[in-house]
């Protein structure tokens, strides 16, 4: 009789659920560039195109679209394509790019904060600025990680400065291809599925529980009747992640055990 080893079976560590999380956001995107940023959103839409979205483009990190995936820090082997910031700039343009960023502050329906904390005339922390906040999230699918869940970054009331529009900002034709996906932290994983888009909770990694993530954020959690658990990777999964994309386990030090 022949076993199948599972993720279930093995021991999984709690960077690895993330990047499972991760790679889950761009499950049926199809043939858009997954623009992913910091070490788990990396690794999640690599796993993502090595295993069930092969269609997805994913760049050096610079200026070059890989045609291979190579392990994080390594150049690829094969390039199929340049990708120079006026090019970037045309597939955010387009909607032809599904983008994970970071974010300092996140507000109940999704406002994105990465200026500055504090009144805006004079604030206490200076931090990136708008960047590409305000385009990415009006023109393409945009999702967020959360490496630290807390009521730091999801804030009560509004955030101190909107980079990253929200929902219930834009009307009319200017938020035709508005679309906020998914909040991935170190914790759980959440959506805007709540009423009025507001944030809902969806499942909880192992050894997490919801009272712990209501207690991590500063407004009301949206909570379905059901709140899974996130899902276990499979065994051939683990061993992308370990063996392939991140043999020197940087997961690890943007995750806490």
């Amino acid at each position: 009789m022949t076993t199948t080893t599972t993720g279930a079976d093995l021991a999984v560590s709690r960077a690895e659920y993330c990047v499972i999380a991760c790679a889950e956001a761009w499950r049926g995107d199809g043939e858009v560039l997954a623009a992913a940023m910091g070490t788990v959103p990396t690794l999640g839409a690599r796993l993502a195109k090595l295993t069930f979205e092969p269609d997805l483009l994913i760049t050096d990190g610079e200026a070059r679209l890989a045609a291979d995936v190579p392990a994080l820090g390594a150049a690829p082997a094969a390039v199929e394509g340049a990708l120079p910031y006026r090019k970037h700039l045309e597939l955010v343009a387009m909607g032809h790019r599904h983008v994970m960023m970071g974010a300092s502050q996140l507000d109940r329906h999704g406002n994105q904060n990465i200026s500055a904390i504090g009144d805006w005339s004079r604030p206490s922390r200076q931090l990136l600025g708008m960047r590409g906040a305000p385009g990415n999230t009006v023109n393409n699918p945009t999702s967020y990680w959360i490496p630290r869940h807390s009521t730091r970054v999801f804030v009560p009331g509004q955030v101190d400065v909107v980079s990253g529009v929200g929902y219930g900002r834009l009307n009319g034709p200017t938020g035709r291809f508005h679309d906020l996906r998914r909040i991935v932290t170190d914790l759980a994983v959440l959506d805007f599925g709540g009423e009025g888009h507001a944030v809902r909770l969806l499942s909880v990694h192992p050894g997490v529980t919801v009272d712990q993530v209501i207690a991590a954020t500063g407004f009301p959690l949206v909570l379905p009747g059901d709140i899974a658990s996130t899902r276990d990777p499979s065994a051939e999964e683990l061993r992308l992640i370990r063996e392939v994309l991140d043999p020197r386990g940087a997961r690890d030090r943007e995750v806490r055990g």
